[in-house]
């Protein structure tokens, strides 16, 4: 399936086979292509907390209410981010760049991030969103479906994954073999609607 297929089939799916598991192969495949979301600086501040023990799984989905795929998919994934990996040893995500490029980008990280908070916040969680539709499509492109989700108590969830302090939960994500179709779309707004040239006013 080419990217275009990829992007207009793309559904939320609810419903999936409990019985079907994602081959090794692909789930290879799938965290490969993650790996390749752009993130500011190269920080690759995200985490991704692949849940794949059952009791837990059932502990997960009693933080998102009930809600059945989280396990029924093959594949759950909580997505996270170090809102400090400005900080830890920065140099690594510019080890194979020419000297002058690591001595310009360096300074510009520390001088960015430190002591803005809610910048770093922003940051993980734009990094989050990106590498959450990278998954998406990537899973699409290789024939099976995917449904982000908001919608569970984000700290019990951090609770249930010992999630570090200074790390954030974006959202969570499945992954799996459809059982039945999601909804049709409810009504997309056309696009003199959301186009904005130059300015609002």
């Amino acid at each position: 399936m080419n990217t275009l297929e990829a992007i207009k089939s793309r559904r939320a799916v609810k419903h999936y086979d409990p019985a079907f598991n994602i081959p090794e192969k692909d789930l290879h495949c799938l965290l490969e292509h993650m790996l390749e979301s752009p993130t500011s600086f190269n920080l690759q501040h995200w985490r991704f907390v692949l849940v794949d023990d059952k009791a837990l799984r059932e502990q997960v989905r009693e933080a998102a209410w009930g809600q059945e795929q989280v396990t029924d998919a093959s594949l759950l994934f909580i997505l996270c981010a170090d809102t400090k990996a400005w900080e830890k040893t920065p140099e690594q995500y510019w080890r194979n760049s020419p000297v002058e490029t690591k001595e310009m980008m360096l300074p510009m990280i520390k001088d960015f991030y430190q002591d803005r908070q809610q910048l770093q916040r922003d940051e993980a969680l734009r990094s989050v969103g990106i590498v959450a539709q990278t998954t998406m499509l990537t899973a699409k492109a290789l024939g099976y479906d995917s449904c982000p989700m908001i919608g569970f108590d984000h700290q019990k969830v951090a609770e249930l994954i010992k999630l570090p302090e200074d790390h954030i939960v974006g959202m969570m994500l499945v992954v799996g073999k459809a059982v039945k179709s999601a909804w049709p779309k409810p009504g997309q707004l056309p696009i003199d609607q959301i186009l904005v040239k130059n300015s609002f006013s």
